[in-house]
């Protein structure tokens, strides 16, 4: 599995424009063959900052997203919304295949 994070800086002047660009990429990426899951999030720390988190099946699955009409509208329209150069971390994982429980936490009984 390709598992991405990306965070993105928007400017405020910008908000806007950046919900609706990225409402429309999320439902667009999710419905990829290739796509094993990809959201936005707000951050808590820097509430100007948006995290994405992807995971695409394999390799083949990340070079065909890259190919998308979506893809190159995003990356068309995002210079003008993002306030400094994104940052990324990519991670090529073969032995992931999505997400797992995680062991140290569990729901209490009510």
């Amino acid at each position: 599995m390709i598992l991405i994070t990306v965070k993105f800086p928007i400017r405020e002047d910008k908000l806007e424009e950046w919900r609706e660009l990225s409402d429309y990429y999320a439902k667009s990426v999710n419905e990829e063959p290739g796509c094993v899951f990809f959201e936005f999030s707000q951050s808590l720390t820097e509430p100007d900052t948006y995290v994405c988190i992807e995971g695409f099946r394999d390799a083949d699955a990340g070079g065909e997203h890259m190919k998308q009409a979506h893809v190159a509208r995003f990356m068309a329209e995002m210079p003008d919304i993002v306030s400094a150069q994104p940052q990324i971390i990519y991670v090529d994982a073969e032995e992931v295949s999505g997400f797992g429980p995680m062991g140290e936490i569990t729901p209490r009984s009510a």
